[in-house]
């Protein structure tokens, strides 16, 4: 059994006005006829104007970072980092919307297996006492893939661009795919802390053509938060070198293409609990965590919510970048030796 969810009704059902309040954000938001404009929720920015509500058509748009947009279900799963079938269920537990219990058979196949001289059984209602029964799938570790993406180029020229050498695009297995869900992205594997593979990210290569095209791309159903990319590697590092941890994959290829290879990334700027377990797994007391988040809002607030989590296991500390915007992968070749005569 699991929990059937109408999208449209979801939809129509909950405006994002109503979305916003629940996060207590509405205050934030001017409005001018309809339309209400603040700063990005998503991701966290200063700017005022660049995140547009259209109350008329009920969607949403960030002109700045995010350079992305949508409906109250694709609100929802990003900043929750869930699927759209899991923020549409989130939805209807705030809103305290109806949802169904379904099982793998359908109506039509009870009704073809009804026998003719049998009059049909009266389904009764469920009682509005039930408890909801939580997804069997919903904390359920991701599952190593079965296949591995074919038709891919380790050679397409943005992976020259970003800097990356042979050896680092051999490693991780970065390549632009022309075929299938990641056609025309450069894809980077996921492993789990066992080495198993579980995704594959499409990052676009460059500026993506328009508003509706993200710049990152993650399968549906994978639960990022479950996983730390590079971990599997990092473990395999010498105990007591530092353990630096990143927000993006080429923060992490980059720092660790030039010798830092004790290096993770979480895949944006909050660290989740089950992040901060998997971490805690491969350090000891006397270990050394350093957390280098981007020089942004999202990053600061971030890489101090990091440190309250892991400090209670071993030393942390973090890196602050001189100027705003900077990233680990903005780190020069000398740079990054310098971190390291620092270690």
């Amino acid at each position: 059994m699991s929990r059937f969810v109408d999208f449209k009704a979801v939809k129509a059902a909950v405006t994002m006005l109503r979305v916003l309040e629940q996060y207590g954000l509405a205050e934030s938001f001017k409005r001018t006829g309809n339309s209400l404009s603040g700063p990005c929720p998503l991701h966290n920015g200063q700017n005022r104007t660049q995140f547009r509500v259209s109350l008329d058509k009920n969607c949403w748009n960030c002109f700045g970072t995010c350079k992305d947009g949508g409906n109250i279900l694709d609100f929802v799963a990003r900043k929750e980092g869930l699927t759209l079938r899991e923020a549409a269920l989130k939805l209807c537990d705030w809103f305290q919307l109806p949802t169904q219990e379904k099982s793998p058979r359908t109506d039509k196949d009870a009704a073809e297996t009804q026998k003719p001289d049998t009059p049909p059984k009266a389904v009764r209602p469920p009682k509005a006492t039930r408890p909801k029964r939580p997804d069997a799938d919903e904390d359920s570790p991701n599952k190593p893939l079965g296949f591995s993406l074919q038709n891919l180029d380790p050679s397409h020229p943005y992976l020259a661009e970003r800097g990356l050498s042979a050896e680092t695009i051999a490693e991780f297995g970065i390549a632009h795919c022309s075929k299938g869900s990641m056609t025309g992205r450069v894809v980077v594997p996921i492993h789990n802390a066992e080495g198993q593979l579980v995704a594959y990210a499409g990052r676009w290569p460059g500026t993506p053509p328009d508003e509706d095209t993200p710049k990152y791309k993650l399968p549906p159903g994978f639960r990022k938060a479950q996983e730390v990319f590079n971990l599997h590697r990092a473990t395999r590092e010498p105990q007591g070198t530092p353990l630096y941890i990143v927000e993006g994959f080429f923060d992490c290829i980059w720092l660790w293409q030039h010798g830092i290879r004790r290096v993770v990334a979480v895949m944006g700027s909050t660290l989740s609990p089950d992040q901060a377990a998997n971490i805690q797994r491969i350090v000891t007391p006397d270990d050394r965590i350093v957390v280098m988040f981007d020089e942004d809002d999202a990053g600061r607030e971030g890489r101090e919510k990091a440190v309250a989590q892991l400090a209670l296991h071993c030393f942390v500390r973090t890196h602050q970048f001189a100027a705003e915007g900077r990233q680990p992968d903005s780190l020069t070749a000398e740079q990054i030796q310098e971190l390291r005569a620092n270690q």
